[in-house]
C-alpha cells in the first residue's frame, strides 16, 4: 500500500471506513457525537493530522459503535520474522491458559532448579522486550508454573501477560493476568497480587478507563495493610501510575494528579530500584514516576510539558527495555503532535523502536503519528530515515 491508496491500519482511513458503514454518517455528524471538529475529522481521516489522545479515540469509536480495538486493527509488518515467530507460538499459549484455568496440573518437565533458571531466563528476556523468544518458552513453562503453582504461577503468568499484551494480543493478555491473579491469591502472597493487578489493569481495554480505575482503586485499598513490604510499597506506587493514566482516558486529570502525587511519595522514600529492575522488572521508583508523568501529560495533550520532563529524567538508569522505549515513544509523540520538530520526533521514534522493535512497531498511536509526519514531508521530500521507518511499520510511501 502507498501514501496515495488506502492505508489499511491507519487510524484516519478505518475512521472512515467505519463512518461510511453507518448509514453513511457525515463527518458533521461524527463529530458532534464525539464532541470534537468537523475539520478535526476530516484531517484525521485524510492523514493530515494524528488522534492525539485516547480519549479522543475512546469518543470517537462509541459514535461510531465500535470498539477501540477496531479502529487501531493490528500495526505492523507481518513478514518480519520476528513477529511471525511470536505469532506462531500464540495459539499453543491459548490452549495452555484454557487448560490451566480448568484446573490442568500436570507432573512439571523441569525439576526445582531446572524451573528457577527457567523464570530467571525469561525474566531477562523481559528485562530486553524480547518477546518473541519469550513467546515460544511460555507454554511449557506456564504448564510447569501451574504445577508449582503459587508465586512461580503468578509470576510466570504475569509474564504471559505482558508479552500477549506487547504483541497485540490483550484479551489474551487479560486471560492470562487472570490467571495469575488467581494463583497470586491462593498463595496469598501481597506483592503477587499487587503486580498480577497492576498487570491486569494494563490488559483491559481501552475504552473501560473508567472500570480500570475502579479496579485499580480496589487493589490499592486491598494492599494498605500490607504496606510495611517494601516489594509491596512498589506495586502500590505501579497501581498508582496505572491508576493516573487511566483517570487521565477517562478525562479526570485531578483524579490523575491525584495518584501522581501518591505514586511520588512512594517513589521518594523508596528511590530507584538498586538493580535498575526492582521486584518483578518493574522499576518502580522516581525515574519510572517520571516516564509515567510523561505518558499521563501526552494523553493530556500537554506536549511542551511531555518536552520538558524528558529534560529532567534518566532513563538508563533503569535497566528495563520497555522503560527505555516509552521515554523515546512519548517524546516522540509530543514532537510530532506539535508540528514543529518533526526531524528531533523521528530521531525520538527510531531511539523507541531500537529500544524495543516489535512492541514499538505494533504501537498504532506511534505509527499514526508517522504517518502524519509522512503527510506534511510530501510538501518538501520524505527523508531516507523517515520513509525506512515508516516502511517497517507497515506504511509504504509513494516514492
Amino acid at each position: 500500500m502507498t501514501m496515495d491508496g488506502p492505508i489499511a491500519a491507519h487510524i484516519g482511513t478505518r475512521i472512515r471506513y467505519w463512518r461510511r458503514r453507518r448509514g453513511g454518517m457525515t463527518q458533521a455528524a461524527l463529530a458532534g457525537l464525539a464532541g470534537v471538529s468537523q475539520s478535526y475529522i476530516s484531517q484525521v481521516e485524510s492523514g493530515l493530522k494524528g488522534v492525539e489522545r485516547r480519549s479522543t479515540l475512546v469518543a470517537v469509536a462509541a459514535a461510531l459503535q465500535v470498539s477501540v480495538a477496531d479502529l487501531l486493527g493490528q500495526p505492523g509488518d507481518p513478514a518480519d520474522p520476528l513477529k511471525a515467530g511470536a505469532d506462531a507460538a500464540v495459539p499453543a499459549i491459548r490452549v495452555t491458559l484454557v487448560e490451566i484455568d480448568e484446573g490442568e496440573r500436570r507432573t512439571p518437565a523441569r525439576g526445582p532448579e531446572e524451573m528457577a533458571a527457567a523464570v530467571e531466563h525469561i525474566t531477562g528476556l523481559r528485562a530486553r522486550s524480547e518477546y518473541a523468544p519469550m513467546a515460544g518458552l511460555l507454554p511449557s513453562l506456564l504448564l510447569d508454573a501451574a504445577a508449582y503453582g503459587g508465586a512461580a504461577l503468578a509470576e510466570v503468568g504475569h509474564a504471559a501477560s505482558e508479552c500477549l499484551s506487547s504483541l497485540g494480543y490483550r484479551d489474551m493478555a487479560m486471560f492470562a493476568a487472570r490467571v495469575a491473579m488467581n494463583a497470586a491469591q491462593q498463595a496469598e502472597n501481597a506483592a503477587w497480587i499487587g503486580s498480577t493487578q497492576f498487570v491486569y489493569t494494563l490488559s483491559l481495554p481501552i475504552e473501560a478507563a473508567h472500570t480500570t480505575s475502579r479496579v485499580a482503586n480496589k487493589a490499592l485499598s486491598a494492599l494498605q495493610d500490607k504496606a510495611s513490604d517494601t516489594d509491596v510499597r512498589q506495586m502500590l506506587g505501579q497501581l498508582h501510575l496505572s491508576a493516573s493514566l487511566v483517570c487521565a482516558v477517562d478525562q479526570r486529570p485531578a483524579d490523575a494528579a491525584a495518584h501522581l502525587v501518591e505514586a511520588r511519595r512512594e517513589a521518594a522514600t523508596l528511590g530507584d530500584p538498586r538493580d535498575g529492575v526492582g521486584f518483578n522488572v518493574l522499576a518502580f521508583g522516581p525515574t519510572n514516576l517520571g516516564l509515567w508523568r510523561m505518558a499521563v501529560e501526552t494523553e493530556l495533550g500537554e506536549y511542551g510539558r511531555v518536552v520538558e520532563l524528558a529534560g529532567t529524567i534518566e532513563p538508563r538508569r533503569l535497566k528495563v527495555a520497555n522503560r527505555h522505549q516509552s521515554y523515546w515513544l512519548h517524546l516522540g509523540r509530543a514532537l510530532a503532535h506539535s508540528g514543529k520538530t518533526d526531524r528531533e520526533a523521528l530521531i525520538a521514534f527510531m531511539n523507541a523502536e531500537r529500544a524495543a522493535p516489535i512492541p514499538f512497531s505494533l504501537n498504532a498511536m506511534a505509527r499514526d503519528a508517522v504517518v502524519v509526519m509522512v503527510h506534511r514531508a510530501r510538501r518538501r521530500s520524505v527523508s531516507d530515515d523517515l520513509r525506512m521507518l515508516a516502511r517497517r511499520m507497515g506504511v509504504e510511501v509513494a516514492a
